[in-house]
């Protein structure tokens, strides 16, 4: 965990998310964002559908940016994709050397996700990688009766909760996010839905 972290206004931000679940490849798509203000570039890849290569797939897509240096924080929406397709987010800390923010709409009830994960090879595994994420903390951003929470590495979480707040400038979902979601869906849809 990096000892200091300077919070600017304008702090670059990768928020990732996934496309709908129309096919066994499901594209992935990162908005990196000047704090909660404008967008600067987009990234895609693809992973398995409830595969376990997203950690892979996001350490590549990372490193392989020309934005891989400045960016300061990677911020999932939740911490499985395509799927129960798991994201190591502390390998995915140590491989880029930036600190990760999980951002959920709703505490996990990991009974269900235990239960979704019996119909899946590997389920052990893809547990563990989920559980591996840790503490979760609550966040209020735009509306206080509709909190939002966080898991992190790499980064205190009271720092990780700053970020998230700072970045919600048009909802209680970080911009980096809310983009990263609206641009997934509508490449894939034809036209953005869900809720981002």
């Amino acid at each position: 965990m990096k000892a200091y972290f300077h919070i600017k206004d304008e702090i670059r931000i990768l928020g990732i998310d996934d496309s709908a679940l129309i096919s066994d490849t499901i594209t992935i798509v990162g908005a990196f964002f000047r704090g909660g203000m404008w967008l600067d570039g987009v990234l895609r890849s693809d992973i398995s559908r409830d595969g376990l290569d997203a950690t892979t797939r996001i350490i590549e897509m990372v490193r392989q940016s020309k934005h891989f240096l400045q960016i300061r924080i990677i911020m999932l929406d939740g911490v499985t994709y395509g799927g129960f397709n798991p994201v190591d987010i502390v390998q995915l800390n140590e491989e880029t050397d930036i600190p990760v923010i999980v951002l959920m709409r709703k505490l996990p009830d990991f009974e269900k996700i235990e239960t979704a994960l019996s119909h899946l090879p590997e389920k052990e595994k893809r547990m563990k990688i989920i559980k591996k994420a840790g503490n979760i903390s609550k966040v209020i951003t735009k509306d206080v009766s509709n909190p939002v929470f966080i898991q992190c590495c790499g980064i205190k979480q009271e720092l990780a909760a700053r970020i998230v707040h700072l970045s919600s400038t048009r909802s209680n979902i970080p911009e980096p996010l809310r983009v990263a979601h609206l641009i997934a869906t509508g490449i894939i849809l034809g036209e953005s839905r869900g809720k981002a």
